[in-house]
């Protein structure tokens, strides 16, 4: 583990070693001003001149101190947050590679913890760790061999207490890792309810359960409470002895250094310098305390970076991938077995079916049949062990996933918008697209007249999942993407299951122009949507019970026919 978290100052070297190097005149210059001020008691008869530039030597040794100490904390904290940067990128680029899998079962708000807090506190590592451990290690040692050179029997005496200093970190270390683990996983649990009742503020205020939602939100708060009142106590008891060692460390000294003076063994100044040396010390032994503490958060919160980038994508692309010329539309499905991970009950059982290209299949059936996971499997959203989808005869397991994803358009019974504007929204589609092409999209997706109509037409904010917009103006927006990506092969899962007859029609009259010449497969609930099918897959239960166009099936007077006659479309 610490060698991947050393691999991160790679690309900032030269930021590194000026951060240790001004660590090193800071602890330099701590060395020299007691050694310097020693040379000052010295100097009772010497001349004016040796005693004015021993006192500049001080005042400047104290001005090189300040200036090392500022360039020290500046670019030490540069230091880490550009670290962060890098890490909070190579996180979210892995992210984007998971599968739908990964989503599926972590909680949004836990992702963001990690994102956020812990690479924060991963950043406050990354620059305190190694300068306090380096400046700890100059100032400790260069004093130490000036106390041993100036009386060893004092230094010896004045050594006892570090050892039972470090001895105290190592025991302290392991209880901070485990709490903080602790108290991470309870910020992420916080994170997760807040995200949820704010999202779903509607639905709390609609049912009145605001009580309730206080409640869940109160019970992990308390959680949270509990797990960081108990991190205080770890903290306290670590910070309060080795403060009492530290200020013992002094007494010692004082004790010892008095008994010597008394004995004629050394100086009065000696005493005072090693007083000075010991005050200096005093610094970089309670870095060594914050070290502790820091290194137990930043091991815990690298750990959990490292669990999420140790996970590899469910779906990757296989060696050689194929990326043909041109993709017409031919879909093919074979024998399609498919199972939810961790869910024994097979969604789809021996599935199979034939969409020719620029044909407009439908697929109908009660929710739960398994219409929604074959439009999920055609993308390679998920992928099943059993069967085969293939493309204009290629499996879909051989075409890279970005190619294939490109040759699919998607609209979504609940399209997602961004948190930007009208035109960013629709350009979601393809980033390269003239104005001429942007407008020409909205035109044709019906949007164009109300997107026009707003203050700032295109550059107009949709809020937060599009809450400025009703559902039929987000959803023609999702299509006006479709219409700029322009794909041959499209998947309408229940776009207009939840729309006004107005929206609807202004939806049907897009639908038509975006399927014209190109594969569609329709998944609604609504007869109006696909008894114009070509072909129409009747699903129950997992398995393709009946295909045929609207008049077929209803002439059989099956399945399709049940659930016509309930009017469940």
């Amino acid at each position: 583990m610490i060698k991947r978290f050393i691999a991160f100052y790679g690309p900032h070297k030269p930021l590194f070693a000026l951060d240790l190097s001004m660590a090193f005149v800071r602890a330099l210059c701590a060395i020299l001003i007691p050694l310097t001020t020693r040379h000052l008691f010295n100097l009772a008869n010497a001349p004016v001149v040796e005693i004015a530039g021993t006192i500049a030597l001080l005042i400047a040794l104290v001005v090189v101190l300040a200036f090392s100490a500022f360039n020290n904390i500046k670019w030490g904290h540069v230091l880490g947050t550009r670290i962060e940067t890098d890490m909070r990128g190579v996180l979210f680029r892995h992210l984007q590679k998971l599968s739908f899998s990964y989503f599926d079962k972590t909680k949004t708000g836990h992702i963001m913890s990690r994102l956020s807090n812990d690479l924060f506190t991963i950043s406050e590592v990354a620059h305190h760790v190694p300068e306090d451990l380096f400046l700890a290690a100059v100032t400790i040692t260069g004093a130490f061999g000036c106390m041993f050179w100036m009386n060893p029997t004092l230094a010896a005496i004045a050594l006892i207490p570090l050892p039972i200093m470090v001895l105290c970190g190592v025991l302290f270390q392991k209880r901070f890792r485990l709490n903080v683990r602790v108290m991470r996983r309870r910020v992420a649990d916080i994170n997760a309810n807040i995200e949820n009742s704010i999202q779903g503020i509607r639905e709390v205020k609609s049912f009145a359960s605001e009580h309730h939602a206080i409640d869940q939100f109160d019970e992990v708060n308390h959680d949270f409470r509990a797990s960081k009142e108990t991190m205080y106590h770890t903290m306290a008891a670590f910070h309060s002895s080795m403060m009492g060692l530290i200020h013992g460390h002094e007494i010692v000294i004082t004790i010892a250094g008095a008994i010597m003076v008394f004995q004629e063994r050394i100086s009065l100044t000696d005493v005072l310098v090693f007083m000075m040396f010991a005050r200096f010390m005093t610094k970089p032994i309670d870095r060594m305390v914050n070290f502790v503490e820091q290194f137990g958060q930043g091991a815990a919160s690298f750990e959990r970076f490292t669990e999420i980038m140790d996970i590899e994508p469910d779906i990757q692309d296989r060696p050689n991938p194929v990326e043909p010329e041109t993709v017409t539309g031919n879909i093919e499905i074979r024998g399609l077995n498919f199972a939810y991970e961790g869910n024994a009950a097979k969604v789809l059982k021996n599935v199979s079916m034939s969409i020719v290209a620029g044909q407009t299949v439908a697929l109908v059936g009660e929710s739960g049949a398994g219409k929604s996971t074959i439009a999920a499997l055609i993308p390679r959203f998920y992928e099943a062990k059993e069967g085969t989808i293939a493309i204009d005869g290629v499996d879909v397991l051989d075409l890279r996933q970005r190619f294939l994803r490109e040759q699919i358009g998607i609209v979504q019974q609940s399209p997602f918008l961004f948190d930007t504007t009208v035109r960013d929204n629709i350009l979601f589609g393809n980033r390269a697209a003239t104005e001429e092409e942007l407008i020409a999209a909205a035109r044709q997706a019906n949007i164009l007249d109300f997107i026009e109509s707003l203050p700032e037409g295109f550059d107009s904010p949709v809020g937060e999942h599009g809450v400025k917009l009703s559902g039929g103006q987000k959803q023609r927006i999702s299509i006006a993407r479709v219409f700029l990506k322009n794909p041959p092969i499209l998947i309408f899962d229940e776009a207009t299951s939840a729309l006004d007859t107005e929206s609807e029609q202004l939806i049907q009259d897009a639908m038509e122009r975006l399927c014209k010449d190109r594969t569609t497969i329709i998944i609604a609930h609504r007869l109006s949507t696909v008894k114009h099918a070509d072909t129409i897959y009747t699903l129950r239960d997992g398995e393709v019970v009946e295909n045929g166009t609207h008049q077929e099936l209803t002439a059989l007077e099956g399945y399709y026919h049940t659930l016509y006659t309930k009017s469940l479309f």
